[in-house]
């Protein structure tokens, strides 16, 4: 409110989306005007959740507030964009898009810019935000104030502090543990071969003693969500899947029917695991154990939000045990054994590898890999970009690989022919003076 910027680091769950949405909404309140604060975040899911909250503590002003996301219509979200509401919130991408393809809105009167898991929005990794996020930089006013939220915030740090330039604020709830205390983190150590039947038997448990528990699994990838969606499915689990390659009506449809417990099951990647507040949430599974401890600590952080409890069970392969280590490491506690009837999984587990490979068939049929290099080609296209002209690229430094790859190692084949040679010289000349030295000593 003394008009500073501000970067907060706090637990999953404290309340960071309030501690920025009342402050711009105290301030919106003395002089009410179009665009006002954009807040940025990297989900869309997320976008849609800060939206709510907003509207929620907003209502008495009449606050307008629009969303502006990719998978939805452009147009669309162009003319709510030029209706001047007072906050905008958005993902980067989409933003970007509208501010490089239009001039019906300007964001030059902006009083706030917060960026929400700034972390994330920062880092340079699969989903670089980089370009676009420096497309929106240049549109807003250098007169702004830049707030700053994540749970975990540690490695970008210094870069944040670059960005807040005036005179910042830094407040981290500083903890022994880096997780909340309501929360029971747990790990199951299981082979490879036999994680599913593990998964099905923890569900059945769950579902078993707890009727109204809502449970999130976490997967690796979005194949893995959908077979692991159809395979519980067949078991006849209340699951539904949350994952990108799903078109944006879907997404939010999933969300929306697992929010209001129509399905008790959210089978979900990534996209999932920041910032999403869901009361009912009782059990995290972590299908896979994250490669970063970062995105454990956001993973489990959708239970035992604002004082409730909850447990979060890692599946832990023979692969994964330094991965685990090293979340210890991070989260400063031991994770506990989760303890499980072996003979109870041995029991489902041909079962369930049936019906996990009749689903891997079943989905192979349905293009899901060739949906992916459709998504691909349209992204490219989208990014001016010829699919064919790249694919051909692609082709051709593959070919010079190939080349180089040869090449070296015919060097490496003559210099090991060339070694060969020197040693067997050299060999022969020991043996040619050996056979002097004793010839001159029977003479």
């Amino acid at each position: 409110l003394a008009g500073r910027d501000c970067m907060g680091c706090a637990k999953t769950g404290s309340g960071k989306t309030a501690a920025f949405v009342l402050p711009v909404l105290q301030v919106l309140s003395e002089d009410p005007y179009g665009i006002f604060c954009l807040v940025l975040t990297p989900t869309r899911e997320l976008a849609y959740q800060i939206a709510e909250q907003f509207r929620v503590l907003g209502k008495p002003l009449g606050l307008k507030d629009c969303v502006v996301v990719g998978g939805l219509d452009m147009v669309a979200q162009a003319l709510e964009l030029s209706r001047k509401p007072h906050v905008v919130i958005a993902t980067p991408g989409r933003l970007a898009d509208h501010l490089r393809s239009s001039n019906t809105f300007s964001l030059k009167k902006l009083k706030f810019l917060v960026l929400d898991e700034a972390d994330r929005l920062l880092e340079q990794g699969c989903a670089d935000f980089t370009a676009d996020l420096e497309v929106i930089l240049e549109a807003v006013p250098a007169r702004r104030q830049t707030l700053l939220f994540s749970a975990t915030l540690t490695d970008t740090l210094n870069e944040l502090k670059s960005l807040a330039a005036n005179r910042p604020f830094f407040w981290e709830a500083v903890s022994e543990v880096r997780t909340v205390d309501e929360l029971d983190q747990r790990y199951l150590l299981v082979p490879e071969a036999v994680k599913d039947a593990y998964l099905v038997h923890l569900i059945q448990t769950f579902q078993d003693e707890h009727k109204d528990w809502s449970i999130i699994i976490f997967t690796k990838t979005c194949k893995d969500c959908q077979v692991l969606n159809m395979m519980l499915r067949k078991y006849n689990f209340p699951s539904i899947a949350l994952h990108s390659m799903m078109k944006q009506r879907q997404r939010f449809a999933a969300l929306a029917k697992f929010k209001s417990s129509i399905f008790k099951i959210l089978i979900a990647t990534d996209v999932a695991a920041r910032g999403l507040d869901i009361p009912t949430v009782q059990v995290v599974i972590n299908h896979n154990t994250p490669g970063l401890p970062k995105i454990y600590i956001h993973r489990v952080g959708r239970t035992a939000r604002a004082g409730r409890k909850g447990i979060a069970i890692t599946l832990v392969t023979q692969y994964d045990i330094h991965l685990v280590h090293a979340i210890e490491e991070e989260i400063k506690l031991k994770l506990q054994e989760f303890s499980v009837e072996e003979q109870l999984v041995l029991d489902i587990l041909t079962q369930v590898n049936v019906t996990r490979r009749e689903c891997e068939i079943k989905l192979e049929g349905m293009d899901f890999d060739e949906k992916k290099e459709i998504n691909k080609r349209k992204q490219m296209i989208l990014e001016g970009k010829d699919p064919d002209l790249e694919a051909k690229r692609k082709a051709e430094l593959a070919k010079i690989k190939k080349k180089n790859k040869q090449c070296r190692e015919k060097v490496q084949q003559t210099l090991q022919k060339k070694k060969q040679l020197q040693l067997k010289r050299k060999l022969q000349k020991k043996m040619e003076r050996r056979s002097k030295l004793h010839a001159t000593q029977e003479k």
